[in-house]
C-alpha cells in the first residue's frame, strides 16, 4: 500500500538508518531514537521506514509550521495514499477563563480556518475508510476529539442498488449537520435536481452526486463542484458527518437525566458553601445547553458534555484522534515524534494548565465538573496509547536518552556532503550595527538570512529597523497565523524578501537551502531559547548550504555555547571524514519551491484593493452591506500586517460607521 514516488535514493548511511529502524519496529521495539544531523534526510529515512513495514503511521510535529512542511513531504513521497494533515483548526482561540480578583468572565472566542476543519474531518474520515494511512499532526492530536465509534456511526453508506428514498437521503443529510443550499453549493451542504442529489462532502474538495430512481440508488459519480462536470465513477463512498461531536436522540435522552442529576448535585454543593449565585449561574447555564441540545442536536461547547455522550468514567482519559488509530488498526501502525526534544515537553506540560483554567470555572459556577474531562491526554495516558515509536532529532532530549532500553540509530551524513557551518562569535554590545552589515553582505552574495531574537518585540523592531535601511525582512513568531507562516516561508526561498528575524520557529524542521547566514542575538542569555539544544538547532539553519555560516553574539561564552560549538565542530569533521574517504564534494541542495497549503490568490481575491473608493452604504443591498463589513474587517487587519497603518485607520474608521448603520 505504502510506496514512494521519489527520484532519490537512499544513501548508504540512511539505508543503515532505515534497515536498522525497520528492524527495530518488527521485532517490536517500544521506543527508538533517530539522531540525525539537519540535512541528513531524516524525513526522507522515515518515509522509507514506513514503505518497509507497510504500517498506517502518525507523524507528531510540535509546531504547525513544521507539520505543514511534513505533510507537504509525506505528500510528495507517497501520493497515491491517504496522507492528512491534523492541527488546531483556530485562527485565534481565546478559552473560556474567568478571573475572580476582578470579577471579568472571558467568553470563549474564536476564529475557526474553514479551510484546517476540512483537513482535520478529512483526516478522521480517512483514517476509517482508509488502510493506506499517513497523518502528520501537532500536538492538538492529544485533545478531546469525540469517540471514533460515534464518528463512524454518524455517517452514510451509499451503495449502487441499495434501496434509498430520496426523502429518507435528504433527512439523513440533515442528522449529519448538513444544509440545503440551492444556490450556494459549499461545504457541509447538498441541492436537489430531480431525482438527483449534490452533495459537497465537510472533509472534501469533490462533490457527489446521487442518482434515485423508484428509491433505489441507480448512480454515484464524483463531480466537479464548480462546472458540476463528472470526473469518477464509483459504486460505494461514505459521507461523514460535518461535525466531529453529534448526539443521537437516544443518547441524548440517557445523557441529559445524567447531566440533570450531576446538575442538581453541583448546584446543591455550591450553595452549601454559601455560592448561591454561582449556584443560580450554573443551573440557567446548563438548563440552557440541554434545551439548545434537544432542540437543535448541538450547542456551542457541547465537548464539555461529551463525557455523557461517550459513556466515559469521571476522570477516564477522552477521545483523542489516537484513539481513531486503535478503533481502525489496533496496535498495529506506527508513530513518529519528529523533533523528540521539544514536543515531548509540550505533551508533558499541556494538562495541567489546561485543568488549573478549568478549576476557576467549575468553582465559580460557569461549567460543570465534567468540563475536566473534556482536556488534552495526561502525559501518562499518551504513553499507554501509543504504538511503537520512533523519536527523530538532530538533539535527543534528556527523557528520550533516558530510557537505555531504546536502541539510538545515528545518521550523521548529509548526502550532499555539506559539512557543518563555521562559527563566529562577536561581542553583543553592537550586535544590531554589526548584523546589518552581515545581512548586507550576505544578501549582495545573493544568499538569505535568518535572525534569532529572544522576543516578539525584539523580532518586530528589528524588522521594522532593517526596512528603514531599505532591507527586505519580515518577522515570523507565534502569533503569525498558521497558514500565512508557510507562505511567509515559501516567499523568503522565492527570494520576495532576504531576511526572516523569528524567535523559536526559526529553529526545527525548517528546510531553507538558501540561507547562508545565521545569526543568534543575545547569545549568552542561558534559558530555553539559548540552552546547548537550542542553539545546535538554530544553528542548524545553515547547514544546509555550502556557504553556509554561522554568528553569535555574546559577551561571554557559557556553558552552552561551548558545548553546542563543540558539538557542531565534531559533527563537521565527521562530515569532513566521509567526504574525504569517499572523494565527496559538497554541493548545494537544490529544491523546489512547494506551493502553500492553501492558494494565496484565494485567500486575498475577495478584498478590497487599496486604491479602491470605498462605496456609498445608501447604494447597497444589506446583503451587500453585511459582505463590505467582512472585506473592510479583512483589509483592515492586511494593511495593519503590512505596516500600511494610516490606511488600517481609515479602514477602522469606515468599519465603526458601517457599524453604526447598520
Amino acid at each position: 500500500m505504502f510506496k514512494i514516488d521519489s527520484n532519490y535514493k537512499p544513501t548508504k548511511d540512511q539505508e543503515n538508518a532505515i534497515n536498522s529502524l525497520s528492524k527495530g519496529y518488527l521485532s517490536s521495539k517500544k521506543d527508538q531514537i533517530l539522531l540525525g544531523v539537519t540535512g541528513s534526510g531524516k524525513t526522507f529515512t522515515i518515509a522509507n521506514v514506513i514503505a518497509k513495514i507497510q504500517k498506517p503511521t502518525l507523524v507528531l510535529a510540535h509546531n504547525k509550521t513544521l507539520a505543514g512542511q511534513l505533510y507537504q513531504e509525506m505528500a510528495e513521497f507517497f501520493p497515491s495514499c491517504a496522507v492528512s494533515y491534523f492541527v488546531s483548526y483556530y485562527d485565534y482561540y481565546q478559552p473560556e477563563a474567568y478571573i475572580p480578583s476582578t470579577d471579568t468572565y472571558i467568553e470563549k472566542e474564536a476564529t475557526i480556518n474553514e479551510f484546517i476543519d476540512k483537513l482535520r474531518l478529512q483526516t478522521t474520515s480517512n483514517i476509517l475508510s482508509h488502510s493506506d494511512v499517513i497523518v502528520v499532526s501537532s500536538v492538538s492530536c492529544i485533545y478531546n476529539i469525540g469517540s471514533a465509534s460515534q464518528f463512524e456511526h454518524f455517517s452514510i453508506p451509499l451503495k449502487v442498488g441499495e434501496k434509498l428514498s430520496r426523502a429518507t437521503l435528504m433527512q439523513k443529510l440533515v442528522s449529519l449537520r448538513y444544509e440545503r443550499a440551492e444556490f450556494d453549493f459549499k461545504r457541509g451542504t447538498f441541492r436537489v435536481r430531480g431525482n438527483t442529489l449534490d452533495i459537497y462532502p465537510a472533509s472534501e474538495d469533490y462533490g457527489v452526486r446521487v442518482r434515485i430512481e423508484d428509491d433505489l440508488i441507480e448512480r454515484i459519480t464524483i463531480i466537479d463542484v464548480l462546472t458540476g462536470k463528472i470526473t469518477k465513477e464509483v459504486t460505494e463512498i461514505f459521507i461523514y458527518s460535518t461535525k466531529h461531536y453529534l448526539v443521537e436522540e437516544k443518547d441524548f435522552v440517557s445523557a441529559r437525566a445524567a447531566i440533570q442529576e450531576d446538575l442538581e448535585k453541583e448546584v446543591m454543593a455550591l450553595r452549601k458553601r454559601g455560592k448561591n449565585f454561582e449556584a443560580e449561574r450554573l443551573n440557567k447555564r446548563v438548563t440552557f445547553d440541554l434545551e439548545m441540545m434537544q432542540e437543535v442536536g448541538y450547542v456551542n461547547g457541547i465537548e464539555n458534555y461529551s463525557r455523557y455522550f461517550d459513556g466515559r468514567a469521571i476522570g477516564e482519559a477522552p477521545n483523542s484522534l489516537l484513539d481513531y488509530f486503535h478503533y481502525r488498526f489496533g496496535n498495529e501502525w506506527l508513530m513518529v515524534i519528529d523533533e523528540s526534544h521539544m514536543t515531548i515537553p509540550q505533551l508533558n506540560g499541556m494538562y495541567n494548565g489546561d485543568q488549573a483554567r478549568k478549576e476557576v470555572l467549575v468553582d465559580n459556577g460557569f461549567r460543570l465538573k465534567s468540563a475536566f474531562d473534556n482536556r488534552p491526554l495526561k502525559f501518562s495516558e499518551f504513553l499507554i496509547k501509543k504504538p511503537s515509536t520512533i523519536y527523530v532529532s538532530a538533539t535527543p532530549g534528556k527523557w528520550e536518552l533516558s530510557h537505555k532500553d531504546s536502541p539510538i540509530v545515528e545518521q550523521l551524513v548529509r548526502p550532499t556532503g555539506i559539512v557543518d557551518p563555521n562559527i563566529e562569535i562577536k561581542p553583543s554590545e553592537s550586535e544590531v550595527i554589526d548584523v546589518v552589515s552581515e545581512i548586507e553582505k550576505t544578501v549582495k552574495q545573493g544568499g538569505r538570512v535568518l535572525v534569532s531574537t529572544i522576543t516578539k518585540r525584539i523580532a518586530e523592531d528589528l524588522t521594522l529597523y532593517l526596512k528603514e535601511k531599505n532591507i527586505r525582512a519580515e518577522y515570523l513568531h507565534a502569533d503569525v497565523k498558521t497558514l500565512e507562516r508557510s507562505s511567509i516561508l515559501k516567499k523568503l526561498r522565492l527570494h520576495e524578501f532576504d531576511v526572516l528575524v523569528g524567535i523559536n520557529l526559526l529553529r526545527e524542521g525548517l528546510d531553507l537551502p538558501e540561507v547562508q547566514l545565521v545569526a543568534i542575538l543575545d547569545a549568552d542569555k542561558e534559558g530555553f531559547l539559548r540552552n546547548k539544544t537550542s542553539l545546535i538547532q538554530t544553528m542548524g539553519r545553515a547547514a544546509r548550504n555550502i556557504q553556509g555560516r554561522v554568528i553569535l553574539y555574546a559577551n561571554r561564552e557559557t556553558d552552552s555555547i561551548k558545548e553546542a560549538v563543540l558539538e557542531v565542530k565534531r559533527r563537521r569533521q565527521y562530515q569532513l571524514g566521509y567526504n574525504k574517504k569517499h572523494h565527496l564534494t559538497p554541493q548545494n541542495i537544490i529544491k523546489g519551491v512547494r506551493d502553500g497549503l492553501v492558494d494565496e490568490a484565494s485567500q486575498d481575491m475577495d478584498l478590497l484593493s487599496s486604491e479602491q473608493t470605498l462605496p456609498e452604504f445608501d447604494s447597497l443591498t444589506p446583503y451587500d452591506k453585511k459582505k463590505l463589513e467582512k472585506k473592510l474587517n479583512a483589509e483592515m487587519k492586511l494593511a495593519a500586517k503590512q505596516l500600511q497603518f494610516e490606511r488600517a485607520i481609515l479602514l477602522r474608521d469606515k468599519l465603526d460607521e458601517l457599524k453604526n448603520y447598520l
